[in-house]
């Protein structure tokens, strides 16, 4: 039998965790990113495990056999910084990447300081083409 996934979602208050975020700055932020998905992507904002905000969710199918849920798009205020889940990856986001600001990213995880030091018209162009290869690959039910 496998094991369910470590981050499900949850009835969590997406509203006090933001209120919690100590940095005054980052809470600012966070409440900004949370906003602007939520508009990009028509879902409320739900909580996924104790520190994942995300919106929407879709359900996967690994050739291995483990499947599950997640959520389409989200984000986490880190100790160290903002983690933005772009959950389809950042390999056919080259162009936007080049023009967003000052950033990392992993495989699925775009990491910021603060929104100062980004583009934000262009992040909100990833989170859009995010949500689109989403769509895509994972059509809504």
């Amino acid at each position: 039998m496998a094991k369910p996934n470590k981050t499900q979602e949850t009835d969590g208050d997406v509203a006090a965790f933001l209120d919690q975020v100590p940095k005054p700055q980052k809470r600012e932020d966070c409440i900004i990113i949370c906003q602007m998905m939520a508009d990009l992507s028509g879902e409320p904002a739900k909580m996924w495990g104790k520190s994942i905000v995300g919106f929407g969710t879709y359900h996967y199918t690994y050739d291995s056999g483990r499947e599950g849920n997640s959520t389409r798009v989200g984000f986490s205020p880190r100790a160290q910084n903002i983690v933005l889940y772009i959950i389809g990856g950042f390999s056919e986001f080259e162009d936007l990447l080049s023009r967003l600001g000052k950033h990392k990213h992993g495989k699925s995880c775009l990491y910021i300081n603060k929104l100062m030091d980004v583009d934000v018209d262009v992040l909100r162009e990833l989170i859009i083409a995010s949500l689109a290869y989403m769509d895509a690959k994972y059509p809504k039910v």
